[in-house]
């Protein structure tokens, strides 16, 4: 366990990121964890169009989720999620639903989750040093 600057809260195992916590919201894993077990947590998949705003740390939008190339699974507001792409295997980001999959359908606009770790963000390239 380990705190950071930013009000960041670390869990590490055999000197790598597992968990992180903002605050004291919700415990994420980090993004190479979800590679490995990707079961563990939901999954909501962007159409191709979303795939290089949410590698640039944009927010996820409901266009880009209830398009074609979108899926989601039955989540609540407030929902840790993996952030999959149209045609890829790996998730390429984690984030928090800010409305349920029921209001992201009925809605289908606005911000629909929050991205708070992408592929080579900060936290994907975390390195301990000794």
């Amino acid at each position: 366990l380990g705190k950071c600057i930013n009000h960041v809260t670390i869990i590490l195992g055999n000197n790598e990121l597992l968990f992180f916590q903002i605050r004291n919201g919700p415990w994420i894993p980090n993004l190479k964890l979800v590679h490995k077990y990707p079961f563990m947590m939901p999954q909501i998949q962007v159409d191709k169009g979303a795939i290089k705003h949410v590698l640039r740390g944009s927010n996820i939008m409901c266009p880009g989720v209830t398009s074609p190339g979108g899926k989601l699974d039955d989540v609540e507001a407030n929902t840790v999620v993996q952030i999959r792409a149209e045609d890829k295997e790996f998730p390429c980001a984690v984030g928090i639903t800010t409305m349920s999959s029921k209001e992201i359908i009925e809605i289908n606009k606005d911000m629909c989750i929050e991205n708070i770790h992408y592929l080579n963000d900060g936290l994907w390239n975390f390195k301990i040093e000794t």
